[in-house]
């Protein structure tokens, strides 16, 4: 396995020199961002002594508990040192890919209790976020807590404040802000190369029965076996549901549906790429139109972001959309469009095309001229021509870019790279608990829009309601 890992290291530090990179400038043309993530890569080929090893506990072996504990594991000294679900197959799952030595618990609080575990993935569903992460926090782990980072707006401020005076790294998991190529088109909006960004056009669409969240639900599945009671602890009391438990994404009492689980993926990465705060204004807009299986939350929904001016950034319009019968057959892409030219970035790959205005009005064609009267339009032309030069009527041109991320390249993997060198050196996170809950903040106030039918009024400053 040694051998293996690190031959898949080498094969990537390879693919990283194959980055096609098709620029107009030299400033643009460096490879600044790849080789900061050649440095990423290169670190896990140092020795690992047994003081540079981490051992983490999961809480929350669900589909999302699987790729994350599978996906820390490939960094070098991170050990596996016990796994908390309420499902009890999921936990004899978990020795069956483990050893039965493995510790396994229903009750989260175990794993906080031992003292050889460091750190936690919480995996769990939103409406436990914020609970385990204070928990954690106060037993002096370290936290890697899935997005978003609270279920509830409230409940962001005792967290920020928990994470700062605990000494201890947060990381929350939209694993695209570890992304190289979005690194990319944060350069290329900073050196300006779209002109002023004006708008953000967000999409994440999907086509499938899974992608809608409608997971196998166990035969076994009951009140006994999925330990309910705990799991309503933080809820209110509800009757057994097997779809709530197994499906929990989908409603409103324990998760928070489109809004949670990939408008935020579109949030935070358009936070990260843009350096914004977040939106002062928020308007959502939802339906119900095929997956009609007692979900509350809906399977289409659409939100729009007003953006403030800040130093970093122009005020800019974002549009967000989530289609779960997308006749697409599903996609993610997101266009940050500016003044002379749009970025789209789909998965870890961008492209930027630009378009900039020439520098002379126009006139003739399309327009009012032809409507004067022959002598009129006569003496506007030779006045048009005294004034601007062929060369200013002309629009200017300049070469399109292309970022392609390596070949088997992994954002989840460089975020959870990311989540335990700070651990290791006390670097900070790219997701903290402040960046995390800026874009939880938004992504809930959509659902908040959609079940009031009003406009949220946010404070991006401040992280406030207004």
């Amino acid at each position: 396995m040694k051998n293996e890992n690190a031959n898949s290291r080498r094969k990537f530090l390879q693919q990283i020199g194959a980055t096609s990179l098709l620029a107009s400038t030299p400033s643009i043309a460096t490879l600044g961002v790849s080789a900061k993530a050649e440095e990423r890569i290169l670190t896990y080929e140092k020795k690992i002594t047994s003081n540079d090893k981490i051992r983490i506990g999961v809480i929350g072996y669900g589909v999302q508990g699987h790729f994350d504990l599978r996906t820390a594991l490939k960094v070098p000294g991170v050990e596996l040192a016990g796994i908390c679900d309420l499902y009890n197959g999921r936990l004899e799952n978990a020795k069956e890919q483990f050893g039965k030595e493995l510790f396994t618990t229903n009750n989260y609080k175990d794993l906080l209790d031992r003292k050889d575990i460091d750190a936690v993935l919480i995996c769990t569903t939103d409406v436990w976020h914020a609970r385990i992460t204070l928990d954690a926090l106060a037993k002096g782990k370290h936290v890697y807590c899935e997005k978003p980072m609270v279920y509830k707006i409230s409940e962001g401020y005792p967290v920020m404040e928990a994470a700062k005076k605990s000494g201890k790294v947060l990381q929350v998991g939209s694993q695209r802000v570890s992304s190289i190529g979005y690194a990319k088109a944060k350069e290329l909006v900073a050196a300006g190369e779209i002109g002023e960004l004006n708008m953000v056009n967000a999409v994440y669409d999907r086509q499938s029965s899974i992608g809608a969240w409608e997971y196998t639900i166990p035969k076994d599945a009951s009140a006994l076996t999925t330990n309910w009671d705990k799991f309503i602890e933080a809820t209110e009391k509800m009757a057994f549901d097997a779809k709530k438990f197994f499906w929990w994404r989908a409603f409103k009492e324990v998760g928070t549906g489109v809004a949670g689980d990939l408008f935020i993926h579109l949030l935070s990465g358009t936070h990260f790429m843009t350096n914004s705060k977040g939106p002062e204004s928020i308007y959502s807009t939802g339906q119900f139109s095929y997956w009609k299986d007692g979900r509350n939350l809906p399977d289409v929904m659409s939100g729009v972001l007003q953006y403030p001016k800040n130093k970093d950034h122009a005020a800019f319009l974002m549009t967000l959309q989530v289609n779960f019968i997308s006749g697409t057959g599903g996609q993610e892409i997101i266009r940050l469009i500016g003044s002379e030219g749009v970025i789209e970035v789909s998965g870890n790959n961008i492209t930027l095309k630009h378009s900039l205005m020439p520098e002379a009005p126009g006139f003739g064609g399309y327009d009012s001229l032809f409507t004067f009267s022959k002598s009129m339009q006569e003496e506007m032309q030779k006045d048009y021509d005294a004034k601007w030069t062929p060369e200013q009527r002309r629009r200017k041109v300049k070469e399109d870019i292309i970022f392609k991320a390596p070949v088997g390249y992994d954002d989840h993997l460089d975020h959870f790279t990311n989540f335990f060198d700070s651990i290791r050196t006390g670097k900070p996170v790219v997701e903290d608990a402040e960046f995390g809950f800026r874009a939880a903040a938004p992504a809930l106030s959509c659902n908040e829009s959609f079940l009031s039918k009003k406009i949220i009024q946010w404070d991006p400053v401040k992280m406030k309601l207004k």
